[in-house]
């Protein structure tokens, strides 16, 4: 059945970006059922009303809520990559995957400095309508290594905060690190890594050091790695 985004369900219309697709691409016509995502958890069954390129009625058959919810929260922070075609590989695969939330991180190391904000929340759709995620992730706009600390720094409590870096010193094993958690919160840094100083920074502020493992990893396969580790350790595979 062909999925569709309405994030305000009781418009009964489809946006004009979709209604769009669902006339001139996919034909659709008064009758058709199709499957509408809200982004925030619902999963709304319905049947097309009437055809028009700029507002696709419809009307509900049916409704369920809290569709596909996980049983943890992931915010993955990561700086975006030299090749934007890797950060929106990162997004796309995070989504189907199970992510809650995506910060952009300008480190350092960082060789770019700015993203097109509004494709890849078109990526973050796209995917979410592919995999039939209900709950959409939060994408936050790009900010600095040590706002995005600052901002997190009394979050001890509510969250497990951990960096992946590769530096020699002492690190935990990620699966071990999140394990019987609900709230994560990791960094992942750009292709050069995190500075010392942003690690040192981070420590100050009670963020544990964590290892992907043996092998150095892009950034966007590090990032992949920590939405896969979690969704395994945490029951989500």
């Amino acid at each position: 059945m062909h999925l569709f985004h309405q994030p305000d369900i009781s418009l009964n219309q489809l946006p004009e970006q979709e209604s769009l697709h669902a006339i001139k691409v996919l034909r659709l016509q008064p009758g058709d059922e199709i499957i509408i995502l809200d982004g925030v958890g619902g999963f709304h069954r319905a049947k097309i009303t009437y055809v028009h390129p700029k507002k696709c009625g419809y009307e509900l058959v049916e409704s369920v809520y809290n569709f596909g919810q996980k049983s943890y929260n992931l915010h993955v922070a990561i700086a975006p990559t030299k090749n934007i075609d890797r950060l929106e590989w990162f997004i796309e695969k995070a989504v189907e995957i199970g992510i809650d939330e995506i910060t952009l991180l300008r480190c350092q190391f960082s060789e770019r400095k700015h993203v097109n904000f509004e494709r890849l929340q078109k990526i973050i759709i796209a995917a979410a309508k592919q995999s039939v995620k209900a709950f959409f992730p939060q994408l936050n706009p790009l900010c600095t290594f040590e706002e995005f600390i600052r901002q997190h720094a009394a979050q001890t409590e509510s969250h497990t905060k951990l960096i992946a870096h590769c530096y020699q010193e002492g690190k935990q094993i990620l699966k071990s690190a999140i394990a019987n958690k609900d709230r994560i919160l990791i960094l992942i840094g750009p292709e050069g890594d995190f500075s010392k100083e942003e690690v040192a920074l981070a420590l100050t502020h009670e963020f544990i050091p964590v290892s992907l493992g043996n092998h150095r990893l892009r950034t966007e396969t590090a990032g992949v790695m920590a939405c896969a580790t979690a969704a395994i350790v945490l029951g989500e595979n």
